[in-house]
């Protein structure tokens, strides 16, 4: 499963998947089973330096949804993920970081 194209306001903050950088995720391919029961997650980072995840379903009843996450939240989603698109310092440069 690839991430879908979404435009989603949240708090007057518009997000969008096709302008985000995608930098981790938990789509993969096991030879049986793609879709971890019909759901997926996307961790993004806008040009602006702002995270959300994009959640997409396949289960009936359910719709895809972006949520946005402060800093902590996304570096605690992005180590959960599997697949890393970007590693963790390009993602999180000041992560870690103190001033002298």
């Amino acid at each position: 499963m690839q991430p879908r194209n979404m435009n989603w306001v949240v708090a007057g903050k518009r997000y969008r998947t096709d302008k985000a950088t995608l930098v981790a995720h938990d789509a993969y391919w096991n030879s049986y089973n793609r879709e971890q029961g019909g759901r997926n997650t996307f961790l993004f980072r806008t040009s602006r330096g702002n995270f959300f995840a994009q959640y997409q379903t396949l289960v009936p009843g359910e719709t895809d949804s972006i949520k946005p996450l402060n800093i902590n939240e996304a570096m605690h989603l992005y180590q959960s993920l599997q697949k890393k698109e970007v590693p963790f310092v390009i993602v999180f440069p000041t992560a870690g970081v103190k001033d002298a």
